[in-house]
C-alpha cells in the first residue's frame, strides 16, 4: 500500500515534471557541465577541484521540492529569452539547491532537511560566456555571479531524492570526510542532472561541501 507521504512526493514530482519537460523539449539533451578533476576517489566519494565557473541564481522559499521549482522556473526563463537581448542560452546540468539559513556558524553545516524554508537555487552558465557578455536578466530575481575556482567533496547516488534519503547520503559524505580529515564548512549543496521523469535507477544526483583540512 503507497503511504500518504509518498503519495505527496509523487505528486511533487510530477508538478517539478511538467516544468522541467517544457524546459528539456527545446533544448539538446548533450548538456555541458560545470568543469573539474577528481583530485581522490573512493567509491561514490570524490575530491573535486572545480574551475572558476558563472552561475545564475535565484533565492526562493518553500520546502526543497517547492523552491526548486520555483527557482527552476525563474532560472529557465531567463534561459530561454527572458533577458534584455531575448538571447537563448543553451541549458548546463546540474541543477542546484543551497539551503540557507540565519546566520549559520562557521565550519557548522546547514544540513538540507524538511525543515528548511530558504533556498539558493542556480545553474552553471554555458563556459562561453563571460559574465560580461551574458545577457542581463530581465527579473530582477535572477542574479549572475561568477564563482573562483574551488575544491569540494562530493557523494554521487541514484534513485528518488527523498528527505531521509539526502540527509542520509549527507552524513555519509560527512563520516568519509572525516575519515579524511576534511571539516565541511558551510551548507550542504544538492545537485540534480536529470529530468524528474526519468527512472530512479538512471538519475544522478550529489551532494557536495567544501571543506578545510584538518592536520593530522
Amino acid at each position: 500500500m503507497v503511504s500518504e507521504s509518498q503519495m505527496r512526493q509523487t505528486m511533487k514530482l510530477l508538478q517539478t515534471g511538467l516544468v522541467g519537460m517544457i524546459f528539456f523539449s527545446g533544448v539538446a539533451m548533450a548538456i555541458e557541465e560545470p568543469k573539474y578533476a577528481v583530485l581522490e576517489q573512493s567509491g561514490p566519494f570524490e575530491i573535486r577541484a572545480y574551475e572558476p565557473k558563472i552561475i545564475a541564481e535565484v533565492k526562493v522559499k518553500g520546502d526543497m521540492s517547492e523552491a526548486s521549482s520555483a527557482g527552476f522556473r525563474l532560472i529557465a526563463a531567463y534561459i530561454f529569452g527572458k533577458n534584455q537581448s531575448k538571447e537563448k542560452i543553451e541549458m548546463t546540468a546540474p541543477v542546484t539547491v543551497l539551503p540557507q539559513a540565519e546566520s549559520p556558524a562557521m565550519g557548522s553545516p546547514v544540513l538540507i532537511n524538511e525543515g528548511t524554508n530558504e533556498w539558493l537555487v542556480s545553474f552553471v552558465m554555458p563556459s562561453a560566456f563571460e559574465l560580461n557578455t551574458l545577457p542581463t536578466p530581465v527579473d530582477e530575481q535572477v542574479h549572475l555571479k561568477k564563482i573562483p575556482a574551488e575544491n569540494k567533496a562530493v557523494i554521487t547516488f541514484s534513485g528518488f531524492n527523498t528527505y531521509s534519503k539526502v540527509e542520509t547520503k549527507t552524513s555519509e559524505l560527512k563520516e568519509w570526510m572525516a575519515s579524511k580529515h576534511l571539516t565541511p564548512i558551510g551548507p550542504a549543496q544538492f545537485a540534480r542532472y536529470n529530468p524528474p521523469w526519468t527512472l530512479p535507477f538512471l538519475r544522478r544526483s550529489e551532494i557536495m561541501f567544501d571543506y578545510r583540512s584538518e592536520s593530522k
